[in-house]
């Protein structure tokens, strides 16, 4: 038998249409008819799936145990062969994660869209799980716990927001948009959709763990493994609406196997194998410079040449930007396999003061980086030990001594390592925020290269430290010109 996901082909060319067009706060009659159409075609196609729901809903409890616990086992083995050295199963570096972010955003953006019909019966207490998983995925009204706006500034943060996605990435997020509006007269498949939607998968363990080791806030996904637990989370609500809907009086039988039909539905579209099997990162160089090129072909002055060649005539013709790649690595703009800051091409898109700031956003410049290094740099601090690094130095911080240490040019001179108090200041030439280490000794500023006598006069992060001589001491020569010497 086949699977749910073989069975269902690509949609209508209009998928991407109705998506947009059920998002809208009072659709049209004639899109609500669609989507009608549309939930009607994908039960049809999911009528000869193989469906693992038990056939007697008595049996959920412990049909639910089974599946948590093979999903457990499962991420266990994955955790002992990533141990071994095995490689990460989904995103091989930080460009295809933000990719597979960019590419869910469609579902995730109408998180727990599908419960939405069912808010005109706040009243029954029969659809009182339903409605509290509901208003759970909008964070009982909490912003920072609203499922949709955490993944928007997990979008916005690292800018990977597609426009130019395949169809079937929106099969998903229209299909729960389509029962948001029709749930008078798909009821019991929208509440076995949402016992399968419940269930905690294992792509959602692996992708959060992914994502933490790339440096990525893995929050979006760490949340809704534990909001969707077995015990007395989602899953367990979904099971007991199954349950508390099922008619009294009416057929029993024909009631679940509409909800199994529903349950079949979460196989639709494209899973988490399938994006990040989509993801590739030479051609996405390519379609990011193909995209360039036609905001910056009139943009770039005679004397700026690649291999002899102007910079416009190469951006002239799309179709030329695997010979541009090709012209930018023969000439050492782009030194493959390198860390990225040997590359000129690199230096001129990153940085405050870079030639090209601006052209590239966060995702494309990853993208680019990622292309560069060719996986000579993957390594990186996780996301969640970053944030507990983060955390203690402003504890420190908050913990240290409110006034500094004055410094004296008249200080004696110590043998002795003195007291250091800290706090943070700016530096008045560079104006870049830095923490001041102050002690009784005289301090220069790698940045300003002036006396460090009031806490102004501080070393940027970039220039590296303050450099500390005897108080009656003049800094040496190189001190004053920046070049390099011994740290503090």
């Amino acid at each position: 038998m086949n699977s749910p996901a073989t069975l269902i082909a690509d949609s209508a060319p209009t998928l991407r249409d109705l998506y947009h067009r059920l998002s809208r706060p009072d659709p049209s009659a004639s899109s609500r008819r669609d989507a009608a159409a549309f939930i009607t075609a994908q039960l049809r196609a999911v009528d000869d799936a193989d469906i693992d729901l038990p056939e007697d809903p008595g049996q959920l409890e412990s049909w639910s145990q089974r599946c948590n616990d093979h999903t457990g086992n499962a991420f266990q083995r994955y955790l002992r062969a990533r141990k071994a050295g095995a490689p990460r199963r989904y995103f091989s570096c930080k460009s295809q994660a933000l990719y597979f972010i960019g590419s869910v955003a469609p579902t995730k953006l109408v998180d727990g869209a599908w419960l939405f019909g069912l808010l005109h019966h706040w009243r029954d207490r029969r659809f009182g799980a339903l409605i509290h998983t509901y208003l759970e995925e909008l964070g009982d009204g909490e912003p920072d716990q609203n499922h949709v706006l955490l993944f928007d500034k997990l979008l916005r943060e690292h800018e990977c927001a597609s426009h130019d996605l395949p169809e079937n990435y929106y099969l998903q997020g229209a299909l729960q948009l389509a029962m948001a509006h029709q749930a008078e007269h798909f009821l019991p498949e929208i509440i076995g959709y949402n016992l399968g939607y419940e269930q905690p998968p294992l792509h959602l363990l692996i992708t959060a763990h992914e994502l933490n080791e790339l440096g990525i806030d893995p929050y979006y996904f760490t949340l809704h493994i534990t909001i969707d637990n077995t015990d007395s989370g989602h899953a367990s609500k979904a099971r007991r609406a199954v349950l508390e809907n099922m008619p009294v009086l009416g057929d029993r039988e024909a009631f679940y196997r509409r909800v199994r039909r529903g349950y079949a539905l979460n196989g639709a579209g494209a899973n988490a194998d399938t994006i990040c099997g989509d993801f590739d990162l030479d051609q996405q160089v390519r379609s990011l410079l193909q995209r360039k090129s036609r905001a910056g072909r009139f943009s770039h002055g005679d004397h700026c040449r690649v291999a002899g060649v102007p910079v416009s005539d190469w951006l002239a013709d799309e179709s030329r930007m695997p010979d541009f790649l090709e012209a930018l690595q023969q000439h050492g703009w782009l030194k493959r396999g390198e860390p990225a800051r040997n590359s000129r091409f690199w230096r001129m898109i990153d940085g405050d003061r870079a030639e090209m700031f601006g052209v590239f956003n966060t995702y494309e410049r990853q993208v680019i980086h990622d292309w560069i290094t060719d996986g000579a740099e993957n390594a990186t601090i996780s996301f969640r030990t970053r944030r507990r690094l983060s955390r203690r130095r402003a504890a420190a911080v908050t913990q240290a001594p409110a006034s500094t240490t004055s410094i004296s040019v008249d200080a004696p001179e110590r043998s002795t390592a003195p007291t250091t108090s800290t706090r943070r200041s700016v530096c008045s030439s560079s104006n870049s925020p830095v923490w001041i280490h102050t002690t009784p000794w005289t301090r220069w500023c790698r940045c300003c290269h002036r006396r460090a006598t009031t806490a102004r006069r501080a070393c940027s992060p970039r220039a590296c430290s303050v450099s500390t001589f005897p108080p009656t001491a003049r800094p040496p020569l190189q001190a004053r010109i920046g070049a390099p010497i011994i740290r503090a």
